[in-house]
């Protein structure tokens, strides 16, 4: 029976990677750090299985800034696979906490793979690595061998992360690979990520519960993902015999623009655009409510009670906000995933549209539900 431990297994990634790991058999261990309020929603509908607790999921408390604790923890769990998904994952905020954000993302990598040299544990190890380290790409699309340029603290120290993998890796013959996962985004995508803002605002905008969504490049563009199936690739990742990295994509790129466009097409509502740079808006200007009311499956008279009168035709429910905007920008990422699909097996099937409307979907039913 194999033996998993996850690091950062309250996130979106962690959670889903939970589930594939538990389905096809394995007792998983996972790290959280400490808080004053639970931070374990994505999890609960598992931990709270007494199928499952005390026998296939267990929780221990720690961080990537502990070297002890990490060593602790490996004697203690002995897992066969370690997937280190922990990191200050946003990029917006690495500017704002770039010695944390260093910490965690970088010297982390350092602490776990010095943990397992000590410990001498037999163990694959996963890094999750990110497009972020191409930042200002160099070579459209990219693949394993597109030179770096990271263009933001986050990039830089998940940099570091790569680089300290493949020299643990021929420097002690460890088994550790990075997959370098384009963006991937789910129902279970954090709030302050711009995805699941730009969902959760359109849903409350339709319900009259937020005027508009404040945004910033709208022409930023991303190789955008459905994050169940890049977890399904980290598992595929460490099943090889020999360690390698991988890129994890699906080969398109879309603007921030368009994920607007389609999420609010879903409501039924269509946008037009005005304006440039800093003074665009989105702007309502047709709603087709009937094309809402096939979607979800609530009588006509809980939408008369909830939608009546909330948006109208010529309402601007997008803006750009200048504060939002990364003193250097990524303009463009796009993956090559050839190497994962010949080797791996491993391809996407959730295309973009799909994606954006299983989010809004999610969220509009979720902010309908709650009321807020």
């Amino acid at each position: 029976m194999k033996t998993a431990l996850i690091t950062g297994i309250t996130g979106q990634d962690g959670s889903y990677l939970t589930e594939i790991l538990l389905n096809k058999g394995y007792t998983v261990h996972g790290l959280i750090r400490r808080s004053s309020s639970f931070n374990t929603g994505r999890i609960d509908h598992l931990y709270n299985n007494p199928e499952i607790l005390n026998k296939k999921l267990f929780l221990h408390y720690g961080d990537l800034t502990d070297t002890s604790n990490l060593n602790r923890l490996l004697e203690k769990t002995h897992p066969s696979e370690i997937y280190n998904l922990a990191a200050q994952s946003h990029v917006k905020v690495s500017f704002e906490i770039p010695e944390y954000t260093a910490e965690v993302d970088g010297v982390g990598t350092l602490r776990f793979l010095d943990a397992i040299r000590e410990t001498e544990i037999k163990t694959k190890f996963y890094q999750a690595s990110t497009s972020e380290l191409y930042g200002k790409v160099q070579q459209i699309p990219q693949d394993e061998k597109t030179p770096f340029y990271p263009r933001s603290p986050y990039g830089v120290a998940k940099i570091y992360g790569y680089w300290i993998v493949v020299n643990y890796r021929e420097a002690y013959n460890l088994f550790a690979c990075n997959g370098i996962l384009f963006n991937h985004e789910s129902p279970r995508r954090g709030e302050t990520f711009v995805t699941r803002k730009i969902t959760r605002a359109a849903a409350r905008i339709l319900l009259g519960l937020q005027n508009n969504l404040s945004l910033g490049n709208l022409n930023a563009k991303r190789d955008w993902g459905y994050a169940p199936e890049y977890c399904e690739g980290m598992w595929r990742i460490l099943q090889q015999d020999e360690p390698e990295d991988f890129v994890l994509a699906t080969g398109e790129t879309h603007t921030v623009r368009e994920f607007v466009k389609e999420t609010f097409s879903w409501l039924g509502i269509e946008l037009e655009w005005d304006g440039k740079g800093k003074d665009e808006k989105g702007i309502v200007e047709k709603i087709d409510r009937e094309l809402l009311e096939k979607r979800i499956d609530w009588s006509e008279n809980i939408f008369n009670l909830k939608l009546n009168g909330k948006i109208k035709k010529g309402t601007t429910v997008v803006e750009v906000a200048p504060h939002y905007y990364r003193p250097t920008e990524v303009d463009l990422l796009i993956g090559n995933p050839k190497k994962a699909k010949d080797e791996l097996g491993w391809e996407p099937k959730v295309r973009f549209k799909e994606l954006v409307d299983l989010m809004i979907e999610a969220d509009f039913k979720k902010v309908l539900q709650r009321g807020y």
